[in-house]
């Protein structure tokens, strides 16, 4: 017999015989077993599944055996706040400590941490080069609200999505400009063909100027990159840093004889093997350090972006107003068409101004969002103050062959000259216009009526007066079909006051955009209250 099968032979029987020496010392050393449940984020699961393959032996002849599940970590919050104890895991692994922090009040205590990634946005070099970004990277809100293909992930469930948002926010210090900004980028991405997440990857790898940004992991770059040829994929790190999934190792309230197993579950997924095995696969250590082959190749950059920290309750803040962007929006605007809009503004006048304003607004708005368009002056129809421009109706609706949208884009291009002299019947149509709405509701959509106007009340005595119109608005109010109007003073002149009213009769806001720069900002604010 050739020595080479000899020494084979051998080498199988030491294999076999080490097997069972092992097997026979494990089953001995683990007299009792205790299953230790662990939850991690998906892109986790294989990984934790192989670092706790084998038992961990505990004093006292006890093992801690792991019996590993990915999920995805919103359906883990919702286990935390619903099921009882005996039906939670042991220890959990989401992907960032946002989810911690929704967790409520859940007996949660957070032991250290298995890897982190920061944030980034994926696309194709020929996206970076064409949009001007090799040399100097763009800041988040630009980023998001350009007009660059955007695929948003679902912000229920992706931390990436939720945090790139999250960053547009914290980049831009908070407030009410920090929430426009945010409002423009998930409109921005309803707007546009829907892509998935997926589907924004794969063509990034394909190449092209024309290819997705989308908020990923940069450990899902690097290991897209991996595992392809000629990948064109590359991570984008915008200016102001990077929020990072920081892979939280959680132990979940145990007791008992349960806890030193859960304890030494956790101890492995906090130990140097676990920090080798996570840095392998493309994650970065606590400190920052760069996955192996990080560079051109795997479409990630060695140096660690700066930290973009964001405020837990901030997010909860966050969370709470994109879901309200959830359903879609019901709108009736009304515009001031009186001869007082006809006053000097920059390089036009307070018409154009509210045209362009209402056009650029229309050019993000989502296709399930319906509108309608008013007019309103002073008897402009057979002593009515108001004429129906356009029916409210979905802006993807077909309208005798045209999409309703370019049907508004048409009739506000129309706005400027449309301009009739007299006074303002603001009363009368704001009411006529709740009434519409009403009349009109859909229980699927956030419903309300935006009312531009840069002058006062100047209707004639037939018409109604402010007190008359609160209180009718009030007594009419049907909480079945809520209907809030929204008011847009425009210019030093308007009725700033009476807006506010108005607003607070029904639930909604008013708005001063007296700098013409404010309008669109002020259109946009518009869309987010909808509380």
């Amino acid at each position: 017999m050739p020595l080479r099968l000899i020494a084979a032979g051998v080498v199988a029987v030491l294999l076999v015989v080490g097997g069972l020496v092992w097997w026979l010392t494990a089953a001995e050393a683990c007299e009792t077993r205790r299953t230790v449940g662990v939850t991690v984020a998906p892109e986790l699961g294989g990984l934790v599944e192989e670092l706790l393959a084998d038992p961990i032996e505990l004093d006292g002849g006890v093992c801690a055996l792991a019996d590993v599940t990915a999920r995805e970590p919103l359906q883990t919050v919702g286990d935390l706040a619903a099921l009882e104890a005996d039906a939670l895991p042991d220890v959990w692994v989401p992907d960032p400590s946002l989810w911690v922090a929704r967790a409520g009040d859940a007996p949660l205590e957070t032991v250290g941490s298995m890897a982190t990634s920061p944030v980034v946005l994926a696309t194709s070099r020929d996206a970076v080069e064409s949009l001007g970004w090799t040399a100097s990277a763009p800041g988040w809100g630009q980023a998001l609200a350009g007009q660059q293909a955007l695929a948003v992930p679902d912000l229920a469930t992706s931390a990436e999505g939720l945090s790139a948002l999250s960053a547009v926010r914290t980049a831009l210090g908070g407030g009410e400009d920090a929430d426009n900004a945010v409002v423009q980028a998930v409109l921005a991405a309803a707007r546009g063909p829907v892509v998935s997440p997926s589907e924004a990857l794969a063509a990034g790898m394909a190449g092209g100027a024309e290819a997705p940004l989308v908020p990923v992991s940069e450990q899902e770059v690097y290991a897209a990159n991996r595992d392809a040829e000629n990948s064109s994929l590359v991570a984008v790190y915008p200016g102001e840093g990077s929020p990072s999934l920081d892979y939280p190792v959680v132990r979940v309230g145990s007791a008992g004889e349960e806890d030193a197993a859960a304890a030494a579950t956790a101890e492995v997924l906090t130990s140097e093997a676990a920090r080798k095995a996570t840095h392998d696969a493309g994650f970065r250590d606590q400190d920052g350090s760069a996955p192996p082959d990080a560079g051109e190749d795997t479409g990630i950059q060695e140096a660690a972006p700066s930290a973009l920290r964001l405020d837990p309750a901030g997010v909860q803040t966050l969370v709470a107003r994109l879901s309200s962007l959830a359903a879609p929006s019901r709108i009736l605007a009304a515009f001031d068409v009186s001869a007082s809009m006809e006053a000097s503004v920059g390089n036009g006048t307070r018409a154009t101004l509210a045209r362009d304003a209402a056009k650029a607004t229309l050019s993000l708005v989502p296709g399930d969002f319906a509108l309608g368009l008013w007019t309103f002056a002073y008897q402009l129809d057979a002593g009515q103050d108001w004429v129906e421009l356009v029916p409210t109706r979905e802006l993807d609706a077909d309208v005798g062959g045209r999409p309703q949208r370019e049907v508004l884009d048409e009739q506000l291009d129309s706005i400027p000259g449309r301009l009739t002299p007299g006074g303002t019947g603001l009363y009368d149509t704001t009411l006529d216009a709740v009434r519409a709405a009403r009349e009109d509701y859909d229980p699927t959509a956030v419903n309300s009526v935006l009312v531009l106007t840069d002058g006062t009340n100047e209707d004639d005595d037939a018409g109604i007066a402010l007190d008359q119109l609160l209180q009718t608005l009030r007594s009419e109010a049907n909480p079945e079909r809520p209907i809030k109007v929204i008011g847009v003073a425009l210019g030093p002149d308007a009725d700033l006051e009476a807006l506010e009213q108005i607003a607070e009769a029904t639930g909604g806001a008013a708005y001063s955009a007296v700098d013409p720069g404010d309008l669109r900002t002020v259109l946009f604010d518009a869309l987010r209250q909808r509380g």
